[in-house]
């Protein structure tokens, strides 16, 4: 028993290439899927991402069940992962290569149709998104979709007492 359980079935060489060929590849595959994939912003994203899992698990582990091959699994992930990381801190070329860029989805009271339909995300699922964050449409000045699928929502600015004095002294113009 003890031998299959820390008995490695492929090499750790093999172990490695196909970790690394994973990550790398799950890696493009959620980049080039959009924020939204990465965001979970549905059930549908969910699951997905749960089955991502299950699909390349094979992938990764060939014909090794054991302890050890599972651990080494692991901790190459963990290794790759800190080193990308590491790589990428303070690129920002190589940040935005592999992360992507915030996308605008409403400015200045009007939504962005083109960057929405892009995103695969409906106004209904930007306002609901907005609402979550305790805020409506009408708050913002501006809401963009990050890298990460985490949503920015940046409020409008609230009147000064000068935009105020500065609005009643337009009203009494008019008025005389």
């Amino acid at each position: 028993m003890l031998h299959h359980l820390f008995h490695l079935g492929i090499s750790p060489l093999e172990k490695a290439v196909r970790t690394a060929a994973v990550y790398l590849g799950i890696l493009l595959l959620l980049r080039f899927g959009g924020k939204r994939t990465v965001a979970s912003l549905n059930a549908f994203d969910l699951v997905v991402l749960l089955l991502l899992s299950n699909v390349v698990q094979n992938a990764i582990i060939g014909n090794d069940n054991s302890l050890d091959g599972g651990l080494l699994g692991a901790a190459l992930l963990l290794a790759l992962n800190y080193g990308l990381v590491r790589l990428t801190y303070g690129h920002s070329m190589l940040e935005r290569i592999f992360q992507g860029t915030s996308t605008t989805l409403y400015q200045k009271g009007h939504l962005v149709e083109d960057n929405l339909h892009h995103e695969l995300i409906t106004p209904e699922e930007l306002v609901a998104a907005i609402r979550r964050q305790g805020m409506e449409l009408d708050d913002a000045e501006t809401v963009a979709l990050e890298p990460d699928g985490a949503l920015n929502v940046s409020p409008r600015p609230k009147p000064g007492i000068e935009d105020v004095l500065a609005a009643l002294k337009r009203i009494e113009q008019r008025l005389d």
